[in-house]
C-alpha cells in the first residue's frame, strides 16, 4: 500500500519524518535492516532517487548507517533514537497547541479539554 504524501511539501522531507517515525516506534529496531532503496521506493510509490536523497539524510544525522554489503541498519544508539523521539514528540505538541489557539483555546481550557480525556483509549 503506498504512503500518504501531500502535495504541500517536499515529498524526501515526508519520507525522512515517516522513516524517522518507523524507526522510534520500533518498526525498524536499533541494528535493525532496513528494506532497499528499491523496495522503499516501491512501497511508498516515489522515485528510488527521492527516496535515495530521504535515506542520505537519515544517514547525515546518524539514525542509519551504510554498510557496505549487507545494506543499510538503523543505529544502535539508542540514545539518539530517543532524542528523535523526542524531538518529534514535541513537533507535534507544538503543532497541537498552534491548532488549539487557532480554534481559540486558551492554555487553561486546553488543560481542562485534556484532563477530560486522560484515562481514555488514545488509540480511539
Amino acid at each position: 500500500m503506498a504512503w500518504i504524501l501531500q502535495s504541500d511539501r517536499p515529498i524526501y522531507a515526508q519520507l525522512v519524518e515517516r522513516l524517522k517515525t518507523e524507526i522510534v516506534s520500533g518498526v525498524y529496531p536499533p541494528g535493525g535492516r532496513l528494506p532497499s532503496v528499491r523496495e522503499l521506493a516501491a512501497t511508498a510509490s516515489v522515485n528510488p532517487n527521492t527516496m535515495q536523497k530521504a535515506f542520505a539524510e537519515l544517514e547525515r544525522t546518524g539514525l542509519i548507517i551504510t554498510m557496505r554489503t549487507s545494506g543499510r541498519i538503523v543505529t544502535e544508539d539508542t540514545a539518539m533514537i530517543n532524542e528523535t523521539r523526542r524531538e518529534l514528540a514535541e513537533e507535534q505538541i507544538s503543532q497541537f497547541l498552534t491548532q488549539m489557539n487557532n480554534l481559540g483555546f486558551d492554555r487553561s481550557e486546553i488543560i481542562e479539554l485534556l484532563s477530560e480525556r486522560k484515562g481514555e483509549d488514545v488509540h480511539e
